[in-house]
């Protein structure tokens, strides 16, 4: 019983002779492609249509697996989710003016600012280093629109 996978559930032994309820890790597979897919850094979309896309993605995939135990694994993907998010958004903002204005807008210091818009790293190297991960935070970025997997499962949860 342990393993098989029906209607992208799987089971687990949570303790002697009681089963419990996962995701399969296909499942999760699928999830991660189709947020690759939404959270693509040449996809041509705008961040409202990322936000939209995502946001009905992610609330239409957590009410679905609602019955599972999930919770630690929806944190890492979240932070996944972010970093994606990140670079997207670093990207996006192509010239060291843009980068250097978004980041005083944000309220990183002058001279960081400056140091940070000049930075040589890579999209994916920058989103995962403390540049963005201080200037582009869980806060901001839900300030800004994004929706996230803990917030809509709590949601979920509750109701």
């Amino acid at each position: 019983m342990k393993g098989k996978k029906f209607l992208g559930y799987s089971f687990y032994n949570k303790s002697k002779g009681k089963w419990g309820l996962c995701v399969h890790p296909k499942s999760y597979g699928k999830l991660k492609d189709r947020l690759k897919e939404i959270t693509n850094r040449s996809n041509g979309m705008g961040y409202q249509k990322i936000k939209e896309l995502l946001r009905s993605y992610l609330q239409g995939w957590i009410s679905y697996f609602k019955l599972a135990d999930m919770s630690g694994r929806i944190k890492r993907i979240d932070e996944w989710l972010r970093f994606r998010i990140r670079m997207l958004i670093w990207k996006s903002w192509k010239k060291i003016s843009t980068k250097y204005n978004n980041l005083r807008k944000i309220g990183v210091k002058d001279n960081q600012a400056y140091q940070w818009a000049n930075t040589r790293k890579g999209y994916c190297r920058t989103a995962l280093s403390p540049i963005l991960q201080i200037a582009l935070d869980t806060q901001t970025l839900k300030k800004a629109g994004y929706t996230f997997m803990t917030d809509t499962y709590q949601k979920c949860i509750v109701n």
